[in-house]
């Protein structure tokens, strides 16, 4: 009878340690993106031809107000508890398994590089749907009054997918998205841990100085190696037919191929500073988060 009693009380904290990494990724994702959200936006519209940054916002603040920044965000926030959710919850388990594997050791970067790459691959086929909304609700306000699709928030815009594409449309630039996922993560993973050594070991920074200086390296790592394919999503993704039913791409290979034709290899890294300033700090943003709740549990015995 105790030893029954004794198994029942270890179960929850066993079932929570199996959860807490994709618990703990997916919430320090998405307090993230809430203060992401606006330059996610810009970035989004830049992309799609509006002009620079400054013009971009200048526009948006008259026509639209303040509000218009955080178009999406319900979307975004979903794209996060499912992508991010996803990605860094397996990373760690991934992570956890290898180290293991290999008795306790460190990991060598070639080994946490692969990690990453199948971290992100994974993330991001489960959180193709709900970055499809994302990317639809942001550029929504691009398009002409009589095409626009006037999503009202993500579930809306997953329900109204389905009823009138279908299931599979939910997964529509699903290549590029998980090849995008698969290069940022890389990108960001390896590059940061090298950041780190060279930060604190060589340059002998403290562990603020450490934290933002290597978390900015691997942000622009990141957003060199991914937007290419994220240039090659949202043209796939925010896609309309014309009057006669035809798409202006077939598919990821012909937007890539007629991107090169009408505006070189440069084309695909439209908007890149931006860019770069919208991915760097959400990477710090989510460290910090994911730090401070770890420390918060920590402190709770949870």
């Amino acid at each position: 009878m105790a030893d029954a009693k004794q198994q029942q009380a270890v179960a929850p904290s066993a079932a929570w340690m199996t959860v807490k990494p994709f618990v703990n990724g997916g919430a320090s994702g998405m307090l993230a993106t809430c203060v992401i959200q606006p330059i996610d936006m810009v970035k989004v519209k830049i992309q799609l031809g509006e002009g620079s940054a400054a013009t971009v916002t200048k526009k948006m603040l008259a026509n639209e107000g303040i509000g218009s920044f955080y178009k999406g965000l319900s979307a975004g926030l979903l794209r996060q508890a499912t992508y991010t959710t996803a990605r860094l919850g397996s990373f760690r388990v991934l992570t956890n398994k290898a180290v293991e594997a290999n008795e306790g050791k460190p990991l060598p970067l070639l080994q946490k590089a692969v990690i990453g790459l199948t971290a992100g691959a994974i993330g991001a086929s489960v959180g193709s749907p709900a970055d499809l909304a994302l990317i639809r609700m942001q550029a929504d306000s691009t398009l002409p009054a009589a095409q626009r699709r006037n999503y009202k928030n993500a579930f809306h815009a997953l329900y109204r997918i389905v009823a009138d594409e279908g299931v599979l449309a939910l997964w529509k630039g699903a290549g590029p998205t998980v090849v995008r996922a698969m290069s940022l993560n890389m990108g960001m993973l390896a590059s940061y841990d090298q950041s780190v050594e060279l930060f604190r070991d060589k340059l002998g920074a403290g562990e603020l100085s450490t934290m933002l200086g290597a978390s900015a390296v691997s942000g622009f790592c990141a957003s060199a190696c991914s937007l290419p394919f994220d240039y090659v999503k949202t043209q796939i993704q925010k896609m309309q037919p014309d009057a006669n039913g035809k798409y202006p791409y077939t598919g990821s290979l012909d937007c890539v191929m007629k991107t090169l034709k009408s505006g070189g290899p440069f084309k695909f890294y439209t908007g890149f500073p931006v860019y770069c300033v919208r991915i760097a700090p959400h990477v710090m943003l989510t460290w910090i988060f994911l730090n401070q709740i770890q420390k918060f549990e920590k402190d709770m015995g949870l």
